[in-house]
């Protein structure tokens, strides 16, 4: 990770990885293709959950978990082999305790949230129901995904990518079963699929756990008194980046709330099918980011700046890339995505008009997201923090008072697709001239 060509380097700890995000973005797809069958309440039940599961998963995964592979990539890069094993109690103990949090906050408060972001009748019934059985096992997904981060702070990307997707598999066949009966098995409706959902992530927990615990992994599981230093090394990284996750999934929960104001159930439902795709970006950048965190972190652990740097730099690029073509295909396409899970003619109608406004800027997406986790490897979250904050004032604000003023949600969906290019813009002017490290600029 020091010396070798960056590029090919790059490539060959992305792929696994990115098989691994895909495969983890699919079980909601998985989800979503079935509950369809349930008709239109349901799929708008689960586009009112979406956004806050899509958070729960982004921090556990992306931001803490990054704080995690960062903390981690850093101490081994130091030669602080100690320090790393020690590092993972406190990871595991900072995900069981924040997974338990969740849970019980969204326990309590799911209901009112839900109908804060438009959710009545029988929508919000299905949306409740189904928040109820997913949050109810959220502590295995912070779990799950903590030990997986672990495992990626050391470069280690095929075993999350083999276990996660082993557990893919298990969910295909398992999702229509709970949902709609086989054999002795009832008819769970809409709680089936959350009930599916928990199984898969008690299984990657189980198999990462005993990973680490058989003395595999580089840094190894001890029984080590717990310490203030090691937990702020992960969450100075994680925290800040939860916010950045939170600025994202805000964004989504406010324009679903606007668009359920100005359109309607179907509308939702259409919005939320077609914002999935973009949801989908976050784990196909992630397989790049995660191995930017570990390779930027072990480089800066080593000292080597601009050479982290230039990782960072070629990351972002590649970034850009994959997700501006997946856009444009959005865009020229739309109907493509949005059939596989809906007929209703509003529904699809919705759906359409965000991805061709909203597809084409998918590219500054991924440029951001990929210098935010090479942000996290740096522990340099500042331009990141901004930049999201830029966003959600753009798209919030702006498609606000587009939609006032126009009463269009075509207007309102300009707003964010001008929010993601304003986002990946200023992340990637403000770390090639030298936000790191003052005199990196070349």
């Amino acid at each position: 990770m020091l010396n070798d060509p960056i590029v090919p380097m790059l490539l060959r700890m992305a792929w696994p990885n990115v098989l691994i995000m895909v495969a983890q973005a699919s079980t909601g797809l998985i989800e979503t293709w079935w509950v369809s069958h349930l008709g239109t309440d349901a799929l708008a039940g689960m586009a009112l959950v979406f956004p806050v599961l899509m958070l729960t998963q982004m921090i556990s995964a992306g931001a803490m978990g990054g704080g995690i592979s960062s903390a981690i990539a850093r101490a081994l890069g130091g030669d602080r082999r100690d320090e790393a094993d020690a590092l993972v109690l406190h990871a595991i103990t900072i995900n069981v305790v924040l997974g338990l949090s969740v849970s019980g906050l969204m326990l309590l408060y799911g209901r009112s949230l839900y109908g804060l972001l438009g959710g009545e009748g029988a929508a919000l019934e299905a949306a409740v129901i189904y928040s109820a059985v997913v949050f109810g096992g959220n502590a295995l997904l912070w779990v799950m995904n903590g030990l997986a981060s672990v495992i990626r702070g050391t470069g280690n990307m095929l075993v999350p990518a083999l276990v996660i997707c082993g557990g893919v598999v298990l969910l295909v066949p398992l999702s229509p079963v709970l949902i709609f009966g086989l054999g002795p098995i009832p008819a769970m409706g809409i709680a089936g699929g959350g009930a599916a959902l928990v199984l898969y992530y008690a299984a990657g927990t189980a198999v990462l756990g005993w990973y680490i615990l058989a003395g595999r992994n580089l840094a190894r599981f001890r029984w080590v008194r717990l310490r203030w230093s090691l937990f702020r090394d992960i969450l100075r990284i994680g925290a800040v980046g939860s916010v950045t996750s939170l600025q994202t999934n805000v964004t989504i929960a406010v324009v679903t709330g606007l668009v359920a104001s100005a359109a309607g159930t179907d509308a939702i439902a259409g919005f939320g099918t077609a914002v999935r795709l973009e949801y989908l970006l976050v784990p196909l950048v992630f397989g790049l980011g995660a191995p930017l965190v570990a390779l930027v972190g072990t480089n800066i652990g080593a000292g080597n700046q601009e050479r982290a740097l230039r990782i960072a730099v070629i990351g972002g690029g590649l970034a850009f890339a994959l997700t501006e073509t997946i856009g444009l295909a959005a865009a020229i396409w739309p109907q493509a995505w949005l059939a596989l899970f809906s007929a209703e003619p509003a529904m699809i109608e919705a759906g359409s008009a965000y991805l061709r406004i909203v597809g084409p800027s998918y590219g500054f997406f991924g440029l951001g997201l990929a210098l935010y986790f090479a942000s996290q490897g740096a522990g340099r979250l500042l331009w990141p923090l901004c930049s999201g904050f830029l966003r959600l004032l753009v798209a919030m604000g702006g498609g606000w008072l587009a939609l006032h003023l126009t009463g269009s949600i075509d207007w309102l969906f300009a707003a964010v697709a001008l929010g993601l290019v304003v986002y990946g813009a200023t992340m990637a002017v403000a770390i090639r001239g030298g936000a790191w490290f003052p005199g990196s600029a070349k």
